[in-house]
């Protein structure tokens, strides 16, 4: 088991971190509801509500009525990250929630379509070999699961996620047949009373149910029992937390690849955006760089397919392949014409460290950007750090900015190069084999002065660096409060079927025993911006003005090292 302390998801060609980029609980009707919370409030008297409350109430009434539109045009991983935003901005408000979790369930499910290994798994095992799957991450979420979960709220998590399923096309166009479509109602209906009269008290008993609902499926719809079983696994598994989540063969393989730091691929970090892929992150070395991509770049068409006909997940699926297969790409500059490339896909080794380099020669101001905690994270730091004091460092610039996080113990050390004593962080789970005080160790540590820049979309592993910094006063800290994701998850491969569950085992707290669960690190320096700097080499943002962030930093490091020797 890998413990994996990350922000879920990114649309990108990079493996889906620890939500991809996404996440929470049950399905509940949509347009009705949202007219209803609409007309709820607007009926209340202003002369007996607070303006403030007004204010708020209309804000959340407009976040609610946006991704109630995403929904309609059934665009489920911009919907997605529509309400988890709206929910780190409102963490209190249900109504925001609810359609969080009514969405995680149609976006997996159309991940999960559209994942051949994951077509590979329905046509492949038999109901017996599922069902059994389907009790083996039972017995992992009574033993693991940082919550005690109750069996007959995982079924009726599965009842959800069918009834989902049952409005999804690429669910219906694979394993409904047409002849059944008129009966689909009248299963609801029938299904939601058989598993209500189903006593679900222990693993056995929820597995039994399982079973009656997928042989009832089969013989009042056609759909095959195996497609059954895995809606009401994905159900349980998905409906814990919004990092909880089944892994099918290829994003099982996905997660080990990003835990290992390489992919296949072209090299490019991309995220959806008015119909196209906006280039964010080009590795070195990579395809896409040696082809001229660049940040900022736009991919308009995949192998001659319109991005704009397809879902960021679709065209982000095209462009991976095997090693050494080809990939068409038509590509826009901003200011030039379309170009399309063609591109052999290859092995990428991601750095985990990135743009390291001397800001301020004469000061001795370094600069280097964390990407993210990876196996290697260490070793990349350790050469980075060394090629820095070669050049005569005095004083460092570590860019945590939309860092997602990743491996817990990778946290830990990277720590431990910078504080010299005391606690780092520490976990608390159910099982008590959770519950463990990460410290630091003398030896090894760097005392550079040190400046840690972080954002709204630094979290997990990040915010775990970033509050040790904090608590132990060894920096100042600049940005905007991070993301507040402050649990550990495990990653448990299953014995059928080559695939995987990610579970949260525990909590992390920090040396000061705060939680960054919806909390997340408050900068001792505030440093607001607009918008996200422009994608242009850090030395050119920083001489353009275009990223204040980045300028609060480097004045806090040239007064950490005095006037000009």
């Amino acid at each position: 088991m890998h413990a994996i302390a990350g922000r879920n998801t990114c649309l990108t060609t990079f493996p889906p971190s620890a939500n991809d980029t996404m996440r929470r609980k049950a399905a509940l009707a949509g347009c009705a509801l949202l007219a209803a919370v609409c007309t709820l409030y607007g009926g209340i008297a202003r002369a007996q509500v607070p303006a403030e409350r007004f204010l708020h109430r209309g804000e959340v009434n407009e976040l609610l009525r946006r991704g109630q539109q995403l929904e309609i045009e059934r665009r489920w991983g911009d919907a997605l990250i529509h309400y988890e935003d709206a929910l780190r901005e409102y963490p209190d408000e249900r109504t925001l929630e609810r359609r969080f979790e009514f969405t995680r369930l149609h976006y997996d499910l159309g991940r999960r379509y559209n994942d051949s290994t994951f077509a590979d798994c329905l046509t492949r095992l038999s109901l017996g070999e599922s069902l059994s799957l389907y009790s083996e991450v039972l017995l992992k979420l009574q033993t693991h699961y940082v919550e005690a979960p109750s069996f007959k709220e995982m079924v009726e998590w599965g009842v959800n996620a069918l009834d989902v399923a049952l409005n999804e096309p690429s669910f219906v166009r694979r394993n409904v047949a047409e002849m059944h479509i008129v009966n689909v109602d009248a299963f609801r209906g029938e299904l939601r009373r058989r598993i209500g009269e189903q006593p679900v008290n222990n693993r056995n008993d929820a597995v039994e149910a399982v079973s009656v609902a997928a042989r009832l499926a089969q013989a009042r719809l056609g759909i095959p029992v195996t497609a059954v079983v895995f809606e009401f696994l994905c159900g349980a598994t998905n409906a814990l937390d919004p990092y909880s989540a089944y892994l099918t063969p290829g994003q099982l393989a996905e997660v080990y690849s990003q835990i290992e730091g390489n992919f296949v691929g072209l090299g490019v970090e991309l995220k959806g955006q008015d119909g196209a892929l906006l280039v964010v992150r080009v590795i070195a070395g990579s395809p896409a760089q040696k082809q001229g991509i660049r940040p900022g770049d736009s991919i308009v068409a995949v192998d001659d397919r319109p991005t704009r006909d397809l879902t960021t997940d679709q065209a982000a699926n095209l462009l991976q392949g095997p090693i050494g297969s080809v990939a068409g790409v038509t590509v826009i500059t901003p200011g030039q014409s379309p170009r399309r490339l063609s591109m052999l896909r290859e092995r990428i080794e991601v750095p985990s460290v990135d743009e390291v380099q001397m800001l301020d020669p004469m000061r001795g101001i370094a600069y280097l950007k964390l990407v993210c905690f990876q196996k290697t994270t260490s070793r990349d730091l350790d050469a980075a750090l060394w090629q820095l004091h070669r050049q005569g460092m005095r004083s460092l610039v570590m860019d945590l900015r939309g860092n997602p996080g990743g491996l817990l113990v990778t946290a830990v050390d990277v720590v431990d190069k910078f504080v010299n004593r005391g606690v780092i962080v520490s976990t608390r789970g159910r099982n008590a084999q959770e519950d463990f005080t990460y410290s630091a160790r003398e030896e090894g540590t760097w005392h550079v002065p040190l400046v840690v820049l972080i954002d709204q979309d630094s979290a997990s592993a990040a915010e775990i660096f970033a509050g040790a910094i904090r608590d132990h006063q060894r920096a100042p800290v600049i940005g905007v409060r991070s993301y507040g994701k402050g649990s550990v998850q495990g990653i448990f491969p299953l014995s059928v079927s080559s695939s995987g569950v990610r579970l949260t085992t525990a909590r992390f707290y920090s040396p000061s025993g705060k939680p960054y669960n919806r909390v997340g690190v408050e900068p001792d320096i505030s440093v607001r911006q607009a918008a996200k700097p422009l994608a242009m080499p850090v030395s050119m943002a920083l001489n353009q003005g275009g990223d204040p962030v980045l300028s609060a930093a480097v004045q806090q490091a040239a007064a950490q090292v005095g006037p000009v020797r």
